[in-house]
Order: C-alpha cells, then sequence, then structure tokens
C-alpha cells in the first residue's frame, strides 16, 4: 500500500466548513477555487448521508491532469470525507481529507493510497510508478496550496 500524505495548517475556518464545500461543490465553486488546477468537481449521484455518493473529479496536479470517479465510502461531518476510486469497480485507491481543529488552526490532511493488501502487494512496485515521487512533491504541494485558497475563499464567502 502506497501512501501519499500532506498536511496543512489554515486559519479563520473551520472542519464544518471545509468538510461542507466538499459535500455540495459544483464545477464552478470548484473552478473558483483554484482556476489554473480546478477543472470539475460535482456529484453525480447523491444518497442520502452522503456515503454511496458518486462524484467526478477533474484537476492538474504538478504537470498531471487527473480525471477519475470517486464513491464517498466514509463520511464523519466537521471531521473527515473519503472518496474510493471507481472505474467500473471500486479501485484499490482513496482520497481521505481530515481536519482537526487545533490551538494553531483547522489541521487538514489529505492523504492518497493506492495499492493492494495480501498477495495482491506484489503489484504496488507498478502503482509506484505512476505515483512517482515527483508526483508526491506536487501532491504535497498542491495540497498546501489549495487549501491556504480554500481558506480564503470560505472566508470571503462568509
Amino acid at each position: 500500500m502506497i501512501s501519499l500524505k500532506s498536511e496543512t495548517t489554515v486559519q479563520g475556518v473551520n472542519g464544518d466548513q471545509i468538510i461542507h464545500f466538499m459535500l455540495h461543490c459544483n464545477d464552478q465553486r470548484y473552478h473558483n477555487w483554484w482556476p489554473e488546477a480546478h477543472f470539475r468537481f460535482h456529484t453525480i449521484s447523491a444518497k442520502e448521508g452522503y456515503v454511496g455518493s458518486l462524484v467526478y473529479f477533474d484537476e492538474m496536479v504538478g504537470k498531471r491532469r487527473l480525471k477519475f470517479k470517486a464513491v464517498i465510502v466514509s463520511y464523519l461531518p466537521g471531521q473527515s470525507v473519503k472518496w474510493q476510486m471507481k472505474f467500473g469497480i471500486l479501485l484499490p485507491a482513496s482520497v481521505t481529507l481530515d481536519c482537526q481543529e487545533t490551538s494553531a488552526g483547522l489541521q487538514i490532511t489529505h492523504i492518497l493510497r493506492a495499492g493492494f493488501n495480501g498477495a495482491g502487494r506484489v503489484l504496488d512496485p507498478f502503482i509506484r510508478l505512476y505515483l512517482s515521487r515527483k508526483f508526491e512533491a506536487a501532491l504535497n504541494e498542491h495540497a498546501q496550496y489549495e487549501f491556504q485558497k480554500l481558506s480564503e475563499l470560505l472566508q470571503q464567502s462568509s
């Protein structure tokens, strides 16, 4: 299992605001968040309580364009949301967003996990070719910047 983790602390917002934004995002709000990197993000099919909802992401991370569908597989109000990638079937890849209030502000942890447990682990080196150290650095830089921008956007709209 490969895990790429980014952490950042932002001021002036709370976990409810961040998670709510992600759960109720649409293409226009997503694009306004970071026009140069965020193209589309919207719900394809919504489920009551969010778990099971299908969403679509389209964004640039560094020089790589990422387009995928994902299912919300877990949700804790104001604390976390986890999407599992889907391409016909659920894939062994997920993105988790965790929010925790600290004395320094809101700590946001973004985790991309991909890979297998058990015997399937033999395929992880091939996944690592795609999720290279260069991509890992680009993803960390992306997450640091985007959540600072989201904090500013949410403060302006409140």
